[in-house]
């Protein structure tokens, strides 16, 4: 066998870490709080039934949606991204400086190509989205976590950092963050949005979960407050159309979306064209408005049992974030409890999360009585039976 390329050792740590997050999670009888996915309930099935019965056929756009289709995306889905999910919240974006792209991490994988040289450093909140650090890994970037507060990312230990590490990029998820449900403030996304300027260094939004918001007050997005073209922002289809389908988009200024097209060009052509269609005509078809009123309905219902089992079930001392939005909570038990240890016997009980030390980088001891759990796939009946479940473990470990 001919060696290994040494980016696959470089990226072991992070690998391992995905590889394990979901072995639990396909026992049918363990109700999990580990995924990220949304509501299964909430899945546009019919509607996107009846779309593909009308586009697949020759006389509609059967030809277009099973043919090569163009680097970029196609131009329908770009003009949606700019005129309905950017424009309304403070980003007046130009289609031709938006690329269609196979889900959300695929940008995370092209900025790479396009920025990244081995041993560059990118900076990103600490704790993370693991998934991304696994993909920087990949490229040999060197993670440096930032601190983090009850607000979210501290722009003052981000200034320090850069001036330190000069790094490359800056890596963060403003909105509901993963893992830790916090909302990053307008002050402090205008702070980003400068420092990228300040010191030339991409400001890498990663913004999924911006949409499925169930309280508080909409931000606009850091890039809102970039005067300079070093924000690049990131988006899914993943949680408000279909994870299934791999979509995902990217706004960044012109110079860099053509880098980027080069890269996805060479490395897979375009995004594929079937999904492309359907959910350009599913936005076009004025389905999207009602659609996110279920989306949202379903999962604040899901976040307020989370909230309420938390209360119910956790011992005193423990200390979760309560979420605006998204699909993802995170909380920190008292005692010196370690969840990853916790997670084994927790198998047993027939409940699953994400134990918090793999969320976080550099090989620290932070996080080791944290979890994350997620509760966008659990039914507010299943929520409070799994969390009585893990509340009994842990209480019985004080």
């Amino acid at each position: 066998m001919p060696a290994f390329a040494n980016r696959m050792e470089y990226m072991a740590g992070s690998a391992a870490i995905i590889r394990s997050l979901f072995g639990a999670m396909n026992d049918p009888e363990t109700i999990s709080f580990g995924g990220g996915a949304p509501a299964s309930d909430a899945l546009p099935v019919e509607q996107i039934r009846e779309i593909a019965a009308d586009v697949l056929r020759r006389d509609t756009r059967g030809v277009e949606a099973l043919q090569y289709g163009p680097v970029q995306g196609i131009r329908q889905l770009r003009e949606i991204v700019a005129g309905k999910l950017l424009a309304p919240k403070g980003v007046p974006a130009d289609p031709d400086d938006i690329l269609i792209v196979n889900g959300g991490l695929e940008t995370m994988n092209l900025l790479c190509q396009v920025f990244i040289n081995p041993g560059d450093v990118i900076l990103c909140e600490s704790p993370t989205f693991v998934h991304c650090v696994e993909i920087f890994e990949m490229f040999q970037a060197k993670c440096i976590g930032c601190r983090t507060d009850d607000l979210g990312i501290d722009p003052e230990d981000v200034e320090n950092k850069i001036l330190e590490y000069h790094p490359k990029m800056v890596y963060v998820i403003p909105t509901f963050q993963n893992p830790t449900g916090k909302t990053l403030p307008a002050e402090r996304r205008e702070k980003l949005a400068e420092l990228g300027s300040k010191y030339d260094v991409i400001i890498l939004e990663d913004d999924p979960y911006r949409d499925l918001r169930y309280s508080g007050e909409e931000l606009k997005p850091i890039k809102a407050y970039d005067k300079t073209g070093r924000t690049v922002l990131a988006n899914s289809f993943s949680k408000i159309f279909s994870p299934g389908s791999r979509l995902g988009y990217v706004y960044a200024d012109h110079r860099i979306i053509e880098k980027l097209i080069d890269a996805k060009s060479a490395t897979n052509s375009h995004t594929s064209m079937l999904p492309q269609i359907l959910c350009a005509e599913f936005f076009a078809r004025g389905y999207y408005d009602e659609h996110l009123k279920k989306l949202c309905s379903i999962h604040r219902e899901r976040r307020d049992a989370m909230m309420a089992a938390l209360e119910k079930t956790m011992p005193e001392g423990t200390r979760w974030v309560f979420p605006d939005g998204g699909l993802f909570t995170w909380v920190e038990l008292p005692g010196g409890i370690d969840t990853t240890e916790l997670l084994k016997e927790a198998v047993g009980y027939k409940v699953a999360f994400i134990a918090g030390a793999g969320f976080y980088v550099g090989g620290t001891e932070e996080g080791k009585n944290c979890m994350r759990l997620s509760y966008g796939n659990v039914t507010p009946e299943k929520i409070e039976i799994g969390m009585k479940r893990l509340g009994d473990l842990i209480c019985s470990k004080l």
